[in-house]
């Protein structure tokens, strides 16, 4: 089985040893995996530990582990990565998150940004991407205009009713 995280042979294997202290990762998006996977596993105390030294003091506990254990958690993406490296002090990962909270499907779309500290990755803090606003393909339909389904009648009268 896959890690939580989408890559690796196991969550046991990949994010795992991280979670758990055993093991450091590599990388900026390797630390960003294991704190995806420690949301989904609910696993606070690593979520807290991995968050940059001078950045915990606002961090509330209790709300990020509701956040954790309240979602069902559908999956990562890692759009980009810049820097981050082995040999990086500083990196950024794009990703998405995937999950449902009350059987509503959301995303978190983020621009995280990293920094080694004392030769350890840690996360800074991250940028929300604003989604997208839909635009409407064609142009407007008013209510006295035939309906575009071709029945023949207004479209207040067809699709358009409340």
């Amino acid at each position: 089985m896959t890690c939580v995280c989408g890559i690796g042979e196991s969550t046991e294997t990949h994010c795992g040893p991280i979670i758990d202290g055993k093991a450091l990762p590599e990388t900026a998006e390797a630390l960003m995996r294991s704190r995806y996977a420690a949301y989904v596993l609910g696993k606070i105390d690593h979520i807290l530990e991995s968050l940059h030294p001078e950045h915990r003091k606002d961090v509330d506990r209790k709300a990020t582990e509701a956040w954790s254990k309240g979602a069902t958690w559908d999956g990562l993406d890692v759009l980009s990565t810049e820097k981050g490296g082995p040999d990086d002090d500083t990196g950024v990962v794009e990703f998405v998150a995937r999950f449902r909270v009350r059987n509503s499907s959301q995303t978190h779309h983020e621009r995280a940004t990293f920094e080694r500290y004392e030769g350890r990755w840690y996360y800074v803090d991250g940028e929300i991407v604003p989604q997208k606003p839909v635009v409407r393909e064609g142009p407007r339909v008013g209510r006295n205009d035939p309906c575009p389904c071709g029945s023949g009648k207004k479209y207040k009268k067809c699709h358009g009713q409340d």
